[in-house]
């Protein structure tokens, strides 16, 4: 009898903003322009609309933040306030993450 080959998966890789690293997708943070034109943290990587990933680092979403990177991935401005819920955001997976 033959054995049956398991399918190889491929895991999808993404390129961070900040750093222009590629990574797997699940190790990155999506931020997303709904269609309805806000702009939030998509932490689970399925909403709907336009996207831009960055890593989990403090780092690489300053330098993407003075860049205007994800302003022109998404193709919209965003205001300083979204700005700073997204960076408090990430702090607070950071430190969660930490923790663990």
């Amino acid at each position: 009898m033959e054995k049956k080959q398991q399918k190889v998966r491929k895991i999808p890789m993404r390129q961070c903003a900040g750093c222009g690293e590629h990574f797997p997708k699940k190790e990155l943070i999506r931020v997303v322009r709904c269609p309805d034109g806000h702009v939030e943290l998509d932490l689970v990587g399925k909403k709907s609309g336009r996207g831009v990933y960055l890593c989990k680092s403090a780092a690489c979403f300053k330098k993407a933040r003075k860049t205007r990177k994800i302003e022109r991935e998404l193709e919209c401005p965003i205001s300083e306030e979204i700005y700073d819920s997204i960076e408090q955001t990430l702090e607070a997976e950071s430190a969660n993450g930490a923790a663990k």
